[in-house]
């Protein structure tokens, strides 16, 4: 417990850096960008006089200078508020609220499938490496890690849904069934099926080869080969030794790609039209919404640095040398 509290202790301090550069190079860069909320909206109904364009800009203190604006934006930050959204007229932390849950439902479903899968199909490979099984399974996840996720999506889109009508093509859940408890359970799990898969094969594949090598690395350590001149089984030897050892380069892994996971989420989302993120940062891009997409932008940090927070605490779960003084790493 104490080296978990050292360790989280640790990365949260020198998370706040890190959120506070992201925020700061993303307002800039959302400044450098021609047009805002307010053109795009005039831009809607057909136009209007400088009076009115002048009026809006006012009431959403788009006539204030850039550092105004960026104080003002980092001093809502530090009391938790996100903002207003000038496209959609709500607060910025109710629209976020309102499509996270579908975008951690998919990100967390792909990345405990991809990471359970990748594991378990990456201890069969690397058990006996240069097997017939092993070479089958390295080039079938080479082959898969190659195909673009929303490539894979299209694909099992129109096989799955188009073709054989076996699961429904878009959504989260369908609309106004009135189904509630384990039957809204089971139809929202109905609509996930494709939209999982297509972003969990891709990660699945990743995790695999680096358990597989990891694995192949492992056989060649002195401790494995103490084991195995100790007469242990090979099946002892591999789930108790190999894949333990082989299993501190996936957690690292796993750690590294959430950002990227989050990032396939959103295109997985326009191609099955699931209200997510990547639905609503499309919105913000078309309407110019820099507040929400500064939302979204600034969440999206959080999840990344919270699902390396986890990370860390795993990893340390399997070598206790980390976290074991401030100094350490």
């Amino acid at each position: 417990m104490k080296r978990a509290i050292i360790l989280l202790r640790r990365r949260a301090i020198s998370s706040i850096p890190v959120l506070l550069i992201v925020v700061i190079f993303t307002f800039f860069l959302l400044e450098s960008a021609s047009g805002d909320a307010v053109d795009a909206y005039l831009g809607s109904i057909g136009g209007g006089d400088a009076a009115l364009r002048q009026s809006l800009r006012q009431s959403y203190g788009l006539d204030q200078s850039m550092f105004a604006r960026l104080w003002l934006y980092l001093s809502s930050l530090a009391r938790f508020d996100l903002g207003w959204s000038v496209a959609f007229g709500r607060p910025v932390g109710a629209l976020i609220a309102e499509r996270l849950p579908n975008t951690l439902l998919l990100m967390g479903s792909a990345t405990a499938l991809s990471f359970g899968f990748g594991s378990a199909l990456g201890i069969l490979a690397g058990a006996r490496p240069g097997s017939m099984r092993d070479r089958l399974l390295s080039i079938g996840s080479l082959i898969v890690y190659a195909i673009p996720s929303f490539w894979l999506g299209l694909v099992l889109s129109i096989a799955f849904s188009v073709k054989l009508r076996w699961f429904p093509i878009a959504g989260v859940e369908t609309i106004a069934s009135g189904k509630t408890g384990f039957s809204r359970v089971l139809n929202i799990a109905d609509h996930l099926v494709l939209p999982v898969g297509a972003l969990a094969l891709i990660y699945l594949a990743l995790f695999l080869r680096v358990m597989r090598s990891g694995m192949a690395e492992a056989w060649k350590l002195d401790f494995v080969l103490f084991a195995r001149a100790k007469g242990l089984s090979r099946s002892r030897i591999v789930l108790r030794h190999v894949a333990r050892n082989a299993l501190l380069p996936l957690v690292t892994m796993l750690g590294l790609q959430s950002a990227a996971m989050l990032g396939g989420s959103v295109v997985i989302e326009s191609v099955f039209a699931i209200p997510g993120f990547g639905r609503l940062a499309q919105e913000a891009v078309n309407g110019r919404d820099a507040p929400l997409l500064m939302g979204i932008i600034v969440i999206s940090a959080v999840l990344v640095i919270s699902v390396n927070f986890l990370v860390d605490l795993v990893y340390a779960a399997l070598d206790p040398r980390i976290g074991t003084s401030e100094g350490g790493l």
